[in-house]
């Protein structure tokens, strides 16, 4: 049997801006014509890779990591819908070059273009320390990125007029701080945000510069010019130090800075109305960071579900035209149920990509596949029409801020396939 994918171009890696250490990327010039480098961002290996597995592809790693990649259905003037992928990785770990986030399956699946970005991560994206970096450097990069969409999308058969961006996690929350930044306004016209952990979105400037201060002090040279292994080494120590500060097995070490309550004297979320925005969690999403005789279902009802809703009302409120959803799936022979980060094989990816994941159990991938056909058209429909349209039973879909969910999901037991929720 033919896979469809095969028939999509898949283009890249693409250079879409430079920039030098600690300092805001700048695009890259009309007569730059050099290849990309292929690299992702310096990183740690992931604090998930029990929940997802670690990455089964390798990619070069260095500070010339601003690079994306286009995965399109045919490079013509078909002006197609397109969707911008921001991964997750606690701001710290992951790559939109990843095998992981291969968007093959939905570009053909849908006739759309798949956009994914690589961004700076950990103290060389986040660092917040006077008269080294302001901090915020990894969204102004997929600020950079979305503009790169909008000037150069229609040459890879994309619509830079119908730009939905897609995040998870880190991702989302990174899609919700540009969703309130004026300089974002006109580039993106849907937002999907899963599963973000809204409360630890970003932190104030003085907490921020505080860590900055422990990861200079274990740095203990210049972080201008530290080697990448020092960088990395000091990100250990400093992530660490905050888990023992903060209790949270959640919160990052880096995080973006809050902005200011208001930018040109508008509220921050005035600058939604009018969007499309799809957002929603897992219903297990917290069994990936557990703690000690905690109730996962409690935990992920304080940390997404609640926090989801009060933002999806605030949304609502200026002018948004809210949808959610929540994933009840839990994969035969997984302990971890409809885990966080549980539906990126369903839209992303490839079966060889996914080999082996933890998350995923004993479920066949015939089966995986099947559930993610469903949650594709969910995601393409929405970047078409802005709304999700109807739904399987293990993706349940609301319209507004306060859904009706389609029954409660199962608490605990054994594990399910999709046909029995």
């Amino acid at each position: 049997m033919t896979d469809p994918t095969d028939a999509v171009v898949r283009t890249g890696p693409v250079r879409y801006a430079t920039a030098a250490r600690f300092a805001r990327p700048r695009p890259v010039a009309a007569d730059d014509h050099r290849p990309s480098s292929g690299e992702i961002c310096p990183q740690l290996p992931s604090r998930l890779d029990a929940v997802m597995g670690p990455p089964l592809d390798t990619r070069p790693q260095g500070e010339d990591c601003l690079n994306l990649t286009v995965t399109t259905p045919a490079l013509d003037d078909g002006a197609r819908p397109v969707l911008v992928w921001f991964h997750g990785g606690g701001f710290s770990s992951g790559a939109g070059l990843m095998d992981w986030y291969d968007g093959g399956a939905l570009a053909a699946q849908g006739d759309v273009v798949v956009v994914g970005v690589n961004y700076r991560l950990g103290a060389l994206g986040y660092l917040c320390l006077d008269g080294i970096s302001e901090g915020n450097l990894g969204l102004y990069d997929q600020l950079e990125a979305l503009r790169w969409v909008s000037t150069h999308i229609a040459a890879y058969g994309g619509d830079p007029g119908s730009v939905t961006v897609f995040g998870q996690s880190a991702g989302a929350l990174s899609l919700r701080l540009l969703l309130e930044m004026r300089e974002a306004r006109g580039l993106l016209h849907r937002a999907i945000l899963q599963s973000p952990p809204l409360s630890i979105t970003a932190r104030p400037r003085t907490d921020s510069e505080v860590l900055g201060r422990v990861f200079a002090g274990l740095l203990a040279e210049d972080p201008r010019t530290a080697g990448l292994p020092a960088i990395l080494a000091a990100q250990r120590e400093t992530a660490s130090i905050n888990l023992r500060r903060s209790g949270s097995t959640l919160e990052p070490p880096f995080l973006p800075v809050k902005f200011p309550a208001a930018q040109d004297g508008e509220p921050a979320v005035a600058t939604v109305r009018g969007l499309d925005v799809l957002y929603g969690w897992n219903a297990d999403d917290m069994t990936a960071f557990p703690v000690d005789d905690a109730d996962p279902a409690e935990l992920t009802r304080r940390l997404y579900e609640k926090p989801l809703a009060h933002y999806g009302v605030e949304l609502a409120r200026s002018g948004a035209r809210v949808h959610t959803y929540r994933l009840d799936w839990r994969p035969a022979g997984s302990r971890f149920g409809a885990t966080h980060c549980l539906e990126l094989p369903l839209l992303l990816g490839t079966r060889e990509a996914w080999r082996s994941s933890p998350m995923l159990g004993t479920e066949p991938w015939a089966e995986v596949d099947a559930l993610g056909r469903a949650v594709r058209a969910a995601w393409i429909a929405f970047a078409r029409t802005g709304t999700p349209g109807p739904t399987p039973a293990p993706l349940s879909c609301g319209r507004g801020p306060e859904p009706v969910w389609r029954g409660e999901p199962p608490r605990g037991g054994p594990a399910t396939r999709p046909g029995d929720i």
